[in-house]
């Protein structure tokens, strides 16, 4: 019947071994990054801001967070750096064509494609999803994909 004292346990079943670390999902992370404010947390909206750390934030929370300046206020990690509105830079994005997000009215029973991107680059057409590497200049805030700057080969913006 077991239990009686006759039964002797095996190694296995009294040391518990270590524990698996969690992986994190990549897909979860390019599409926290890629599509939501890294400061708010809200879906981005133009106008979209980013900083030389390459996060990007909606305007009117950087806004929100700089004039904010009662002792209680939370340190934000992701914004600690950004302490005027000239340490971040207004992007100027191109519209993916073939994304059809907010325009269709949302009821749940559609497929939301995390793939599909926003933005794309104006001058390849890659999507700004988190697959490929993108930049702005600084100076003008036009967002190009890493490929296109190696094509172009220039710092000048095409526009």
């Amino acid at each position: 019947m077991g239990c009686d004292g006759g039964t002797i346990p095996k190694r296995h079943e009294l040391v518990k071994g270590p524990r698996k670390v969690e992986k994190v999902d990549k897909v979860a992370e390019l599409v926290a990054r890629w599509f939501y404010c890294a400061l708010s947390q809200e879906k981005l909206r133009r106008p979209i801001v980013a900083c030389e750390l390459g996060r990007l934030y909606n305007k009117d929370a950087i806004i929100e967070f700089l004039l904010d300046k009662s002792p209680d206020k939370t340190p934000m990690e992701s914004a600690s750096h950004i302490k005027s509105i000239k340490n971040v830079t207004e992007l100027n994005l191109v519209d993916n064509p073939a994304w059809s997000g907010d325009k269709e009215s949302i009821k749940g029973d559609k497929y939301d494609d995390l793939q599909s991107a926003h933005f794309i680059c104006p001058v390849v057409g890659l999507e700004m999803n988190g697959r490929h590497r993108f930049c702005f200049l600084r100076s003008c805030g036009c967002v190009f994909s890493e490929r296109a700057l190696k094509e172009i080969k220039s710092e000048v913006c095409h526009k």
